[in-house]
């Protein structure tokens, strides 16, 4: 069968005809009409007024961060169980990243947990629309507006992602999209900031460009940052963005898929839980390994990868990463997860054989028998 990765992007659009027409125009760093057309295209996806395209999603968060005045001593509360990103970008800052516990069953920031973390310092709230699932945002919106807080969204994973019929990216004050080469579209690397907020959309265009002034060539009104994108990275975006519904299809069949072949063997793995009012992108398909499975779950990614398999562990909570280490915070469910969970291949190329494999060779390993 060949190996079959964790991920892999798919190019069945037009991105070498705009590939093409960026080389033979010579217009290929940060001018040129794909940047524009995908940064419109993309706010119109998320339902939002304005969009920023900037090089990575990393940046494309410190780039809300500094616009929006977070600084040093400032806290800004975000899931404990996130990529580190999300917590390095707000380190980058000077403010101080407080992590809170996960929801055992989606995975997301427990939103029962967030009003306690809160202090005369913490300024914004960050959800992570984690592996393409929404966070619980109406509570997340109740909360911010009793304490008068920032909302900034996380959405790195979860482009198109819908909580109540409303688009991710659309809910705070700003928010943040990756395009790296994993992602439900890819720009190969890429970030984007979505806002509905005019002044701070005039803000992150100055900061984005190293704050050169509109007015006057060369001259620059602050201290700036060379975030921007290149019109090749765009124009696999804006053709990536073109064929976004056939991409979020591939994604929802292999997600069912796995349902169909590991959901009756619910005392050996769970799927990542859906709410009802919530629906995910599935960029990664993750199964918790249960109690009845007495292999720890590197042993069950090695012996997978023996087939030729590629899993991954899932993200790491940041309180026990040396850079966050901090033995003071209290999230188990965040542990848990991390110590049995595993993301499965989930990329759009996927067949049904596929699937079937990769669900019979991990139930193989896990039980006492398929």
């Amino acid at each position: 069968m060949g190996r079959i990765s964790i991920a892999f992007p798919v190019f069945n659009g037009n991105e070498k005809k705009y590939l093409n027409e960026c080389i033979d125009s010579g217009w290929i760093s940060a001018n040129g009409r794909f940047v524009e057309e995908f940064e419109n295209k993309f706010a119109e996806l998320c339902g939002c007024k304005y969009a920023v395209a900037c090089s990575n999603g990393t940046v494309s968060l410190h780039l809300i961060l500094v616009a929006l005045g977070i600084g040093e001593g400032d806290e800004v509360i975000m899931p404990d169980l996130t990529y580190i990103a999300t917590a390095n970008a707000v380190r980058y800052c000077g403010a101080v990243p407080i992590f809170v516990d996960s929801d055992k069953n989606s995975f997301n920031i427990d939103v029962t947990k967030v009003e306690e973390k809160i202090t005369k310092h913490t300024k914004a709230i960050m959800p992570v629309h984690l592996y393409g699932l929404p966070a619980q945002m109406d509570e997340i919106v109740r909360i911010a507006d009793k304490y008068n807080l920032l909302i900034i969204e996380d959405a790195a994973e979860a482009h198109a992602a819908k909580y109540k019929n409303q688009t991710v990216g659309s809910f705070g004050n700003a928010a943040s999209f990756s395009f790296f080469g994993n992602k439900v579209i890819t720009c190969g690397e890429g970030g984007m900031v979505t806002t509905n907020d005019s002044n701070l959309y005039k803000r992150l265009k100055l900061l984005r460009g190293q704050a050169v002034s509109p007015d006057k060539k060369y001259w620059h009104i602050d201290v700036g940052y060379n975030y921007r994108m290149t019109n090749m990275q765009a124009a696999v975006g804006l053709a990536q963005l073109e064929n976004i519904e056939w991409h979020l299809k591939e994604r929802k069949r292999v997600a069912s898929l796995y349902t169909k072949y590991l959901g009756n063997k619910k005392d050996y793995v769970l799927m990542q839980m859906v709410p009802e009012d919530c629906e995910s992108v599935y960029w990664m398909s993750n199964v918790i390994l249960q109690d009845k499975v007495k292999l720890e779950r590197d042993e069950v990614m090695s012996r997978m990868e023996a087939h030729d398999i590629e899993m991954r562990p899932v993200f790491y909570p940041m309180h026990i990463m040396p850079p966050y280490y901090d033995e003071s915070v209290v999230a188990p469910n965040a542990e848990y997860i991390a110590k049995r969970g595993i993301s499965l291949p989930s990329h759009a190329s996927l067949k049904e054989e596929d699937v079937e494999y990769i669900c019979n060779c991990l139930l193989e390993i896990i039980c006492e028998e398929k």
